[in-house]
This record gives C-alpha cells, sequence and structure tokens, in this order.
C-alpha cells in the first residue's frame, strides 16, 4: 500500500522538490495513476479539481527524464498541452518547482506572447514543454516546432479541450508526435461519446484510472450555507464574512451584470478585489490572477466561465454568492480550496429561490452523516422562515390518489 512519495520509487531530487513544496502524502490518484506511469504503460485517467492530477502527470514524466538522461541538447521530450493559457502557466510552474533540483528545462508555448520571445525559446535546448493546442499548431506548421523528439505526449483536461472545439488540432498533434512512448489523458470525466473517441486514438492499451476522491480529501473541506431575506441582506453576510472570516477566497457570481454590482458594494465598504469576467483583455486577467496570487488583493470576484483553468493557492474560502445551476459545477467552484493538502470552507449565500437547489446539491454531496448545514451570524439572521418546496412528483400524486377517491362508486352498505 502506498503511503508516502518515498514508496513510488521516485528520485531523492524529486523527493527533495516535494517535501519543500509540503506534499506530505500521496493523493488517491497520485497514488494509482504514478506507479502505473512508472511501469511505462498508457494512462487514461479522471479525476475532480484539487486532487493532485497535475503531480500525477509530472512527477512520472521527470522520473522518466532523471531515468533517461539526455546525451546531447535538443528539442522537447515531454509535450504537455492544455486548454487554456493560465492553465498551462500553472502547469508550467508546478513542474518547476517539481524539477527544481534537476536540471530539467520547462517552456510555455500560449497565445499572448510575442513571435520573437517564442522563437528564441524555440532555439534553446527544452526537456518539457506545456502549450495550448493552437498556438503550438502554429508552430508546428511554420515547421518551428520539432514533434519528433517528444517521448510523452500529455493531455490534462481533454474534456475541456473538446468543449473548447480543439478535438481536430490535438488529433493532429498526436500525428505529428506518432514516435512517442507514452501517452497520458487525464480529465474530470471519462463519460461521454468525445473523450471516448479521443481515447480510442491516442492511447494504446491504457490504464484506467477512475479516482473518486477518498473521504479523508473531501473532509478537508467544512460546507454550511447562510439564508438570505432579500440582496441587501446577502450583501452585509457576503461582506460580514469577507472581514471576519475569511482569509483568501474566491467569490462566485453568475453574470458580469452582478459582477460589477458586487464589486461596487466591496469598494464602498472598502474590501480590495481583483475580479475575472468574460471577455476580459488577456493582460487584465492576468494582472487580476497576479493580484491575487501575489496576496495584493485576498477576494477575487469571478463568473464559472472567467473562472475556467485558474488554479490559485491557499484559497481558504469558496463563497457562492450566486448559486450554480447544476451540482456538478457546484464541486468544481468548491474544488478551489483545500488543495495541497490544505484545509478549505465552501459558503453559499442563499435567498428564497435558491433553496431546491441547495437542497439539490447537498443530496448530490450527502454522505453517510455528513450534511451541509445552514449557519447564522450574530446580528444578520434572516427574519424570513425557511421555505419548504414539497416534492412535485408526490404531491401530484396525492391529488390524483384523492381525486380518484372521490370519484370511485360508492359501496353499498350489506343489510
Amino acid at each position: 500500500m502506498i503511503k508516502t512519495f518515498a514508496d513510488l520509487d521516485l528520485s531523492p531530487n524529486l523527493l527533495r522538490a516535494l517535501e519543500e513544496i509540503g506534499y506530505q502524502r500521496p493523493t488517491q490518484v497520485q497514488a494509482m495513476a504514478i506507479p502505473e506511469a512508472l511501469e511505462g504503460k498508457d494512462i487514461l485517467a479522471s479525476a475532480p479539481t484539487g486532487t493532485g492530477k497535475s503531480a500525477a502527470f509530472l512527477l512520472p514524466a521527470l522520473q522518466h527524464l532523471d531515468d533517461f538522461p539526455r546525451r546531447d541538447p535538443g528539442p522537447a521530450r515531454v509535450l504537455i498541452l492544455t486548454p487554456t493559457r493560465e492553465l498551462a502557466i500553472q502547469v508550467a510552474d508546478e513542474a518547476r518547482e517539481l524539477a527544481k533540483y534537476t536540471h530539467h528545462k520547462v517552456f510555455t508555448i500560449t497565445g499572448g506572447i510575442s513571435y520573437q520571445e517564442h522563437a528564441d525559446i524555440l532555439a534553446r535546448t527544452q526537456d518539457i514543454v506545456v502549450a495550448t493546442p493552437g498556438r503550438l499548431m502554429e508552430y508546428i506548421e511554420a515547421e518551428r516546432f520539432d514533434c519528433r523528439a517528444i517521448e510523452t505526449l500529455i493531455l490534462d483536461e481533454a474534456d475541456r479541450m473538446l468543449d473548447m472545439g480543439f478535438g481536430p488540432v490535438v488529433d493532429r498533434l498526436s500525428k505529428e508526435c506518432r514516435w512517442r512512448k507514452q501517452t497520458f489523458l487525464f480529465s474530470a470525466t471519462l463519460e461521454g461519446r468525445g473523450v471516448e473517441g479521443f481515447t480510442a486514438d491516442l492511447l494504446n492499451e491504457p490504464a484506467t484510472i477512475n479516482a473518486e476522491p477518498s473521504r479523508r480529501e473531501r473532509k478537508k473541506i467544512t460546507q454550511w450555507y447562510h439564508r438570505a431575506d432579500n440582496m441587501p441582506h446577502k450583501i452585509e453576510l457576503l461582506k460580514s464574512i469577507l472581514t471576519q472570516q475569511a482569509e483568501r477566497s474566491i467569490v462566485f457570481v453568475k453574470t458580469r451584470e452582478r459582477l460589477a454590482e458586487l464589486r461596487g458594494h466591496l469598494e464602498t465598504a472598502k474590501i480590495s478585489c481583483a475580479w475575472l469576467q468574460g471577455d476580459m483583455p488577456q493582460e487584465s486577467r492576468n494582472n487580476a490572477i497576479a493580484r491575487f496570487r501575489d496576496g495584493k488583493v485576498n477576494v477575487l470576484i469571478a463568473t464559472d466561465v472567467a473562472a475556467r483553468g485558474i488554479d490559485l493557492p491557499n484559497v481558504s474560502h469558496v463563497i457562492n454568492f450566486d448559486m450554480p445551476r447544476t451540482a456538478d459545477v457546484y464541486l468544481h467552484r468548491i474544488g478551489r480550496t483545500a488543495r495541497a493538502g490544505n484545509k478549505g470552507s465552501a459558503v453559499s449565500l442563499i435567498e428564497a429561490h435558491d433553496q431546491p437547489m441547495m437542497e439539490r446539491v447537498g443530496r448530490y454531496v450527502k454522505e453517510e452523516d455528513e450534511i451541509i448545514k445552514e449557519r447564522f451570524i450574530e446580528g444578520l439572521k434572516p427574519t424570513h422562515k425557511k421555505p419548504v418546496f414539497k416534492n412535485k412528483q408526490k404531491k401530484n400524486a396525492k391529488k390524483k390518489a384523492a381525486l380518484a377517491k372521490k370519484l370511485a362508486p360508492k359501496k353499498k352498505k350489506k343489510k
């Protein structure tokens, strides 16, 4: 049984980096995927956000580079594809952290960087390149990137690549890297025809890893909700949580309009924040993420679309100012906290119309004795009673039964 990273037969350089980062023991996806990858197998893995999947593919890739050192300078040996440039930057940063006691060089190739900068990178010796598919394909077509030396091809968040229309480009990149020895495909889910089609063409008899977070990992997130009478009450609840409870928070809202409204309220309350919204210039996005990452602000407001692909350290609270449309999105949101072995909190602020969604989420995440409980803040308790939404099917069944009873012929009494 794998209890520590030392049990995985990783090199001392990697173990030293892991200890410095603070990774104490492998998560489920790491314990399941890394041994199979080190055996040389292709990997098909699904794992929810926040379960350490980046290290699950980076560690075996780095170990391979250690085990088979290059003799001469040359092009990249490991290629990692991600759907967004933010995710590419994050994966590359983690790769550099894990490789800090090795000589392996890590580069990114994404949009938003000048051609000359990339030309300079491509002229140097590389070991690992993390790239977005579209931009990398431009350099391959211009014969500026050599795929013949790629030994390991890794697809991170493959399901989102398909959602974003990168399927045909990834197929082409796979053919360009046809001399590779290993392929890893990581996805939030392995369901759906899209991912199945992807895997059939890319992988060769892969080890399939389906890593649900263990109870110990799930327990790291404490979940609760507060009821609000109306929007002003809801804003006061948020301000109280941000100033009295939370250290570093991501606040999720449903629209850009709501984001702008909330920004105004927080600025009036002298609560500094950064924000991410759709159609934002890349420079502004990078600046907002950097301000939060560097601790210049401790509150980040984001819409779901704008927050795709970001992975920020030390988030103490995820706050659902607006409830998401589905329970899946709820789990994706709260997975931004309690990362890398830390604990975290997930708080939902709900009005009466949100109660059915809160109950659906509660049923979705419930396990044994664990439920999402309501909490109260002194001086900000709701004045309205908790709404009760009866199950429509049960209600209709009762009505039909009552009507049938009423219309049924009455039995004659025996004389």
